[in-house]
């Protein structure tokens, strides 16, 4: 298909409202508790809170601010307020200080805020414990923070593995009202179209609580015209692969959290750690976030020396000129130097710790595995890996792309790869096995075939939605990734002759140094192509089906769903020239993207070049940013 050349990619909506919102309503929560109070934050909540509400604004109602800790703190105050997750063992945290305060004689008020919403294991914890008479309960709806112009996450880490790995459906609610919100405040959204079992659940219920609220944002002017929804498990492999755009590198290496990130002694070339917040108003990072590693060097070097010239300028100037400078262009200047400074020294901090772990070695082990070539020396290098105790992180996820890119392992290689692991470290890691078996990240080819036919006939059985934990844990047990198969259909490797063109890409598989394209990206730029699931058919039989296109959004039934609903155009009318000028078609160039269960920077990046080359934008909800370590993590740590 032919695209015309496209105008200006247009303009994201403002998501300042959202930040405005939740501040406001924890203001208004806060007062519900009159006079002087202490209250305790959940440590996971401290940095979205930063993001919405500095310090000075909550001080007028709050006398001290202590962290969620394993020891109840002391304080002479006669009001606690508790900002919290809907987690147990918080409630169980909160209790403690309840009943301690009981036997001492102590008598306060108590209050939980829980956010995003509180939910019924929590209230029977509190029963359980004795204190549920003691404490008020109220709920602080902050689905969704802003993290960038087009970055919206929710920051539930823990969505992935409870819903993905346990079964659990309570985080399915958040992420219907947060949907609701922003279809009240941007839509009404004008096609849904989704994959995933998570996804068609969340766009059910968003529907259904749109049918009670009749639709408030029905008659205004639509701000984002379509929404796709995709679950993780449709494409774990570009979750695992290692990334190579310098947002992705400075993610896996210095860990973004809540759109900043520590730079350390090693990047400031100082004795003190530097937080720096990455978006779109640092002039630096905006310009490179998007870019393959291996251009960054040379853009950071050239801005340099346009700084210095700009510097230089001074020793030509009059009085006047001096001091207009000073004025208006000296601030600017500095601001940019510093942080150019950070990001040449993040560079060379990557560059370091990249070499030490034989990064390039590791990045042509998994381009034969995408590509399915010299297996037999890609498991060798794992194995070396394993042996040599280089991460545990890293040797799991090699395992769990070798596992998924081959459709399961061999029950030889599985228990060798097995065995050698545990023993470089430790027996512990048995549950971890047991977990990514569960999940379908790591499997055997065998026991994947044995478990196909016992879910079909549990599937069978069992269609109500109430009974979807059970259906959702077969799946999980049988999933498999038929990842060859869906590759060649959709052309995931790109056939190239001679060298990629990393500086000047083609396509979105540069996020891979042009050796793959991600599964879930190329889904959402076919399905928007085509407007619908139509010619598709087989690649959603391989996803494991559940997909669906709906016009009308929100205000139609999934009645229209199924491959091929919406229509078999071959364009969208985002991409289609004769409308493009038409002011009422400029919502239908803004697609809002929602990740359930994560996306990673890569995925942003390759839907960002495919915006620019479409002449549309993509907006990200997603349930929290991941990527590879943390999808790992989620396997090991025990859940809180």
């Amino acid at each position: 298909m032919a695209f015309a050349g496209r105008r200006d990619v247009p303009e994201p909506p403002d998501f300042g409202i959202l930040k405005r919102l939740a501040r406001d309503q924890l203001i208004y929560l806060l007062e519900q508790l009159p006079g002087k109070k202490d209250l305790f934050i959940e440590a996971d909540l401290m940095s979205p809170l930063d993001r919405i509400a500095n310090i000075s604004i909550l001080k007028h109602e709050v006398d001290k601010l202590y962290k969620v800790e394993s020891r109840p703190a002391l304080s002479t105050s006669d009001q606690f307020c508790f900002l919290v997750r809907p987690r147990i063992k918080t409630m169980r945290y909160i209790a403690d200080i309840v009943n301690a305060d009981k036997m001492s004689g102590r008598s306060r008020k108590y209050k939980i805020i829980f956010s995003p919403q509180k939910f019924y294991a929590c209230e029977m914890v509190l029963e359980e414990e004795g204190v549920f008479g003691d404490v008020t309960c109220d709920e602080w709806s902050f689905y969704l923070l802003p993290l960038d112009e087009d970055i919206i996450s929710m920051e539930l880490p823990e969505f992935f593995r409870d819903y993905f790995l346990e079964g659990d459906h309570r985080w399915i609610n958040p992420v219907a009202r947060a949907l609701q919100l922003l279809n009240s405040l941007y839509g009404p959204f004008g096609k849904a179209y989704g994959i995933g079992r998570c996804a068609k659940m969340s766009y059910e219920l968003w529907r259904d609580l749109e049918e009670e609220s009749e639709g408030d944002g029905q008659g205004r002017k639509p701000e984002i015209g379509n929404i796709f929804l995709m679950d993780r498990d449709t494409d774990y492999v570009t979750a695992l692969c290692s990334q190579v755009v310098y947002e992705g590198l400075v993610d896996d290496t210095f860990r973004i959290k809540c759109g900043s990130v520590d730079f350390g002694p090693d990047v400031t070339s100082s004795d003190k750690s530097i937080k720096v917040l990455l978006n779109a108003q640092d002039k630096v990072f905006s310009q490179i976030r998007n870019e393959h590693f291996s251009s960054v060097f040379g853009f950071l070097s050239q801005k340099s020396r346009n700084l210095q010239a700009q510097y230089d300028r001074r020793r030509s100037m009059d009085i006047k000129q001096m001091k207009n400078f000073v004025s208006q262009e000296l601030k600017g200047l500095k601001q940019e130097h510093r942080l150019l400074s950070l990001h040449i020294g993040a560079c060379e901090s990557i560059m370091k710790k990249k070499t030490k772990q034989d990064f390039q070695e590791m990045i042509k082990a998994e381009h034969s595995l995408l590509e399915g070539f010299d297996i037999r020396e890609s498991t060798s290098f794992i194995e070396e890996h394993i042996d040599r105790q280089v991460s545990p992180i890293e040797s799991l996820r090699l395992m769990c792309l070798l596992s998924i890119t081959e459709n399961g392992l061999i029950p030889k290689d599985y228990r060798s790869l097995k065995t050698q692991y545990l023993q470089s470290y430790g027996p512990e890691h048995l549950l971890t096995f047991h977990n990514l078996k569960r999940i379908g990240l790591l499997t055997e080819q065998s026991a994947g075939e044995t478990l196909t036919a016992v879910e079909s006939k549990v599937s069978k059985l069992v269609t109500d939605r109430a009974a979807g934990k059970i259906t959702d844990a077969f799946n999980s047990l049988a999933r498999k990734s038929n990842f060859r198969a869906i590759s060649k259909k959709l052309g995931l490797i790109p056939r190239v002759d001679g060298e990629y063109d990393l500086k000047m890409p083609r396509d979105m598989a540069y996020v891979f140094s042009g050796a793959y394209v991600p599964l879930s990206c190329k889904i959402i730029e076919q399905v928007l192509e085509r407007r619908g699931w139509l010619g598709l058919e087989e690649v959603v039989r391989l996803l494991n089906g559940n997909e669906f296109s709906v016009s009308g959004s929100a205000s139609a039934g999934l009645g229209a769903g199924g491959p091929g609903a919406g229509g078999s155009d071959s364009t969208l009318p985002l991409l289609d020239s004769t409308v493009e000028d038409n002011p009422a078609w400029e919502s239908q160039r803004i697609v809002l993207a929602v990740f359930l269960g994560g996306c990673t920077f890569s995925e942003i990046a390759a839907l960002r070049f495919l915006g620019k080359e479409r002449g549309c934008k993509f907006i990200f909800l997603t349930t929290a940013i991941t990527n590879s370590a943390r999808m790992m993590e989620a396997m090991i740590e025990a859940k809180a």
